[in-house]
């Protein structure tokens, strides 16, 4: 069963032909009704990513998602519809994070001074030659070794 976000309204678009990593909070959002205007852009993001077919996560996105959709958010989702979703959500470029990438991990930690998940986050992006980091938790515009995160939510 495929769980596709649906646009609502018009929201500015990454997928123009490059790959566009996602964080956790944008699906989390798309997924929680109850996030206002985040959950109506959260929603178009993930709809382009859909289409476009350039949407990547991470290991570590994925298992995220799953214990806050169905412990964190306002209205949970069931355990079997959270599973249908992140099944579905494989379909798309997963970055497994490995040994080599906890190590660059640490090494962005040292040098940018983000917490260490949230430099895993970062290097998945970087290991996926994604273009842009789309998270609303790092800082907007700043670009590390050649990707850009933006925060579609300012």
């Amino acid at each position: 069963m495929e769980q596709r976000a649906v646009s609502q309204s018009p929201v500015k678009s990454y997928m123009r032909g490059d790959r566009v990593f996602l964080d956790t909070n944008i699906i989390i959002y798309a997924y929680d009704s109850s996030a206002g205007e985040k959950h109506k852009t959260a929603n178009g993001i993930l709809a382009d990513a859909w289409d476009s077919g350039n949407g990547v996560l991470s290991t570590q996105v994925l298992q995220e998602f799953f214990v806050s959709a169905t412990k964190r958010i306002q209205k949970p989702l069931s355990v079997n519809i959270a599973k249908e979703i992140v099944n579905d959500l494989m379909s798309w470029d997963i970055v497994v994070n490995d040994g080599e990438s906890v190590l660059k991990a640490i090494d962005l930690h040292q040098r940018y001074h983000h917490s260490f998940w949230d430099s895993m986050i970062i290097q998945a992006a970087i290991k996926s030659n994604a273009v842009f980091l789309l998270s609303e938790d790092l800082l907007d515009g700043q670009i590390i070794k050649g990707v850009t995160i933006r925060n579609p939510f300012s």
